[in-house]
């Protein structure tokens, strides 16, 4: 038996709760990662201004207050003046008023304060490259801790999610075992089962238990009409064949052949229900090896009668010594329908019966026939296992299910005036 988990094609559960959760871990992570870059680098920017504004300020001041009063550059800070324009360098000759962060010069990264006072611009700068350095040095801390974060989570994750998932998965495996032809089975329900999974797993023994009712009331009834429905058949049957044999039933001897086809027919109705009541396993010890030449002689000599009124005749070709598996008195009313079929849906001509490898049955009528629309219409009857016999023995309908249950193939297409049935039975 093929297990369904193994051929799905949708993703399981387990997976997609590991994705999901490991997707919201990493989406935190990253988060939670900018933002801390961001709020640093705002906070950066902050310290640098009011760093450099604060210092810039107390230089202005000075200078308002002695005349006398010169900048001297630091090992870190240099004071640059658009009056003298030679000494600014180019990084920072085209700077706009205010702040700016990560500019080289003369291979170190610096600060620059711009502010434009007293008709001139000045340009205050701060070495920071050590602290540039601190700072990718702590980015690179900040990212390997989320991803090392990201990590333990993650295995936290899929311990958590195959956990989770766990009760299920056994109940899922469990329901996958259940075989049709055993009584009396139950889904385990695992202790660490959810409340929600212990409902579903109730659930699902309430179900087995009412269909284990419901198939043994089946199987009981079926046992019941079978000896029920057939023992009076059988009485029925009987008792017209003694009427026939009787010297007084000359003036009854329609009426009774009426009787003794009708109960024919019943009984060939019977069985095939019956079989088809059947689990399809079960009928391998129905099946029994039978030449298919001497069942369609049968089926011929069977059916003659009905063309006594009736321009029609039988075509019979020889027939290859073919041997066909399957229940000999299902196969003969099968054939014995469709044959039954072909002279009722016959006005005159020759209905031709034939046989090919390596066991096709193929009937063909001379007219009036079916039309392409009847044809589509008997196989959509087929197809909704629908269809009224008619009076015309067990019909298409049920043909058609038995076929699907013995593995039979069954084909009608129109010739012309007339119709031909080929029905493909294993050998």
């Amino acid at each position: 038996m093929t297990n369904p988990a193994q051929t799905s094609t949708r993703p399981s559960l387990r997976r997609r709760l590991l994705l999901g959760l490991l997707g919201y871990v990493l989406l935190l992570s990253t988060a939670v990662t900018l933002h801390g870059l961001l709020v640093n680098e705002h906070a950066e920017q902050l310290v640098w201004q009011t760093l450099l504004t604060a210092e810039l300020d107390h230089l202005e001041e000075r200078q308002a207050t002695d005349a006398n009063y010169r900048w001297r550059d630091t090992r870190d800070m240099a004071l640059y003046d658009s009056r003298q324009p030679s000494d600014i360098p180019t990084p920072l000759s085209s700077l706009a008023p205010g702040v700016h962060d990560g500019i080289r010069v003369d291979g170190q990264e610096r600060v620059a304060l711009v502010r434009d006072s007293a008709g001139s611009r000045k340009i205050l700068t701060l070495d920071i490259s050590a602290l540039e350095e601190r700072e990718r040095d702590m980015t690179l801390t900040v990212v390997g801790s989320a991803l090392t974060l990201l990590l333990v989570l993650g295995t936290f994750v899929a311990w958590g999610a195959a956990r989770l998932v766990k009760p299920l998965t056994l109940i899922a495996n469990q329901i996958t075992d259940l075989q049709p032809e055993q009584h009396g089975q139950q889904i385990h329900i695992p202790a660490d089962a959810t409340s929600e999974i212990e409902i579903i797993g109730h659930a699902l023994n309430d179900y087995l238990t009412r269909n284990n009712r419901f198939v043994e009331r089946e199987r009981l009834f079926i046992d019941m009409a079978s000896h029920e429905l057939r023992t009076p058949i059988a009485a029925i049957s009987g008792a017209a064949e003694l009427a026939l044999k009787s010297d007084n039933t000359s003036s009854a001897a329609p009426f009774i052949k009426r009787i003794r086809s009708s109960t024919k027919d019943v009984q060939e109705l019977i069985d095939l229900l019956l079989v088809l009541a059947k689990d399809p396993a079960r009928l391998q010890g129905m099946q029994e090896r039978t030449s298919l030449e001497a069942l369609l002689q049968a089926v011929i000599q069977d059916h003659a009668h009905l063309t006594a009124h009736k321009d029609l005749s039988f075509q019979v070709d020889n027939f290859p010594a073919t041997d066909i598996l399957g229940p000999p008195a299902i196969v003969q009313a099968a054939i014995g329908n469709l044959l039954r079929n072909a002279i009722e849906n016959s006005d005159r001509g020759t209905i031709r019966i034939q046989v090919e490898a390596p066991a096709t049955v193929i009937i063909t009528d001379p007219g009036h026939g079916m039309s392409e629309k009847e044809i589509s219409e008997a196989y959509a009857r087929i197809a909704r296992g629908g269809g009224d016999r008619g009076g015309s023995g067990i019909g298409l309908d049920l043909i058609a299910r038995l076929c699907e249950h013995l593995g039979w193939t069954l084909q009608l297409t129109t010739t012309g005036h007339g119709t031909t049935a080929t029905l493909a039975l294993k050998t």
